[in-house]
């Protein structure tokens, strides 16, 4: 789907110290609670990826608290861009890449 002004898909790399912290459970918690659908993932280069897609606010919401994290995270940095929605309804955590 094409984002509209209700609707709106991103793909977000997040820098920082943001893995062994756990950001991703706490980013499905999050995401689930927003019912948003996509995932989340490590990647080797320290840096956790998802995609979040839903209700243009709720994502906007999700990517504000992505900016604080869990309580033992330290975001640095995002980035982020429109994309596609995700293949699969829901949210869940893929294999790190």
């Amino acid at each position: 789907m094409i984002a509209t002004p209700s609707h709106l898909a991103v793909s977000v790399r997040i820098h920082g110290r943001v893995q062994g912290v756990g950001f991703r459970a706490w980013t499905v918690s999050e995401a689930v609670r927003l019912g948003l659908d996509g995932w989340v993932r490590n990647r080797r280069d320290g840096t956790v990826e998802a995609v979040f897609a839903g209700a243009r606010a709720d994502v906007e919401r999700m990517l504000e608290a992505c900016r604080r994290g869990p309580p033992l995270a330290r975001v640095e940095r995002m980035e982020t861009r429109e994309t596609s929605d995700p293949a699969v309804p829901g949210f869940r955590v893929l294999p790190t890449v």
